[in-house]
């Protein structure tokens, strides 16, 4: 019979060290998703002395967007497709018309523009539901968002020949003067719909 030939063992005191460095190799080299979220200025906090003014808004002035918690659009009270929210939007901000059930319309004075009228006091206000998917929130902000770039894209075509993004800064401040984009959103609350 021949002699068994002891193998030697496998020296593994560094291999923590190998994970460790392999792991931190990971680490910095992968880049993680992020999520884009709206970019949005919030105002200034209050002092604590001063009390938040009360808001009177007359009704004809206020386009409200609600969405529920089955994720359904109510448009001013009214179920609505989400396609047909941005024209229904654009429609409101600017009451070509001058129908007395939109915004009011002020005969505003703004430089590079001249005189022109503007609905100065519209409100768009957003709320939905606490149970509301997060998916449908962005689309109907997106379609909101949409409707006001349409409108300054028509504006700045008809009075200085190219779109909104072209333009000169002092171009955009006075296309913005006659479309500020005015979305107030509301806390969450419950609407109602069972999911």
């Amino acid at each position: 019979m021949g002699k068994k030939r002891k193998i030697g063992e496998i020296n593994s005191s560094s291999m923590a060290d190998i994970a460790f460095l392999l792991l931190i190799f990971f680490l910095v080299t992968t880049s993680m998703s992020t999520s884009t979220g709206l970019s949005r200025r919030l105002p200034p906090p209050l002092p604590d002395n001063q009390k938040v003014p009360p808001v009177d808004v007359n009704k004809r002035n206020l386009f409200q967007v609600k969405i529920n918690s089955m994720n359904e659009l109510q448009v001013q009270g009214e179920l609505m497709d989400l396609k047909d929210l941005r024209a229904r939007a654009k429609e409101f901000i600017k009451n070509e018309n001058n129908d007395p059930n939109m915004p009011k319309k002020e005969l505003v004075n703004i430089p590079l523009i001249g005189e022109i009228e503007i609905t100065k006091e519209h409100v768009i206000s957003l709320q939905n539901d606490v149970d509301t998917q997060y998916q449908a929130y962005i689309d109907v902000q997106n379609e909101l968002v949409a409707a006001y770039n349409e409108l300054r894209n028509e504006l700045a075509l008809q009075k200085f020949g190219k779109v909104f993004d072209e333009l000169e800064e002092d171009q955009k401040k006075a296309v913005q003067d006659v479309y500020p984009q005015k979305i107030s959103e509301a806390e969450p609350k419950n609407y109602g719909g069972v999911k």
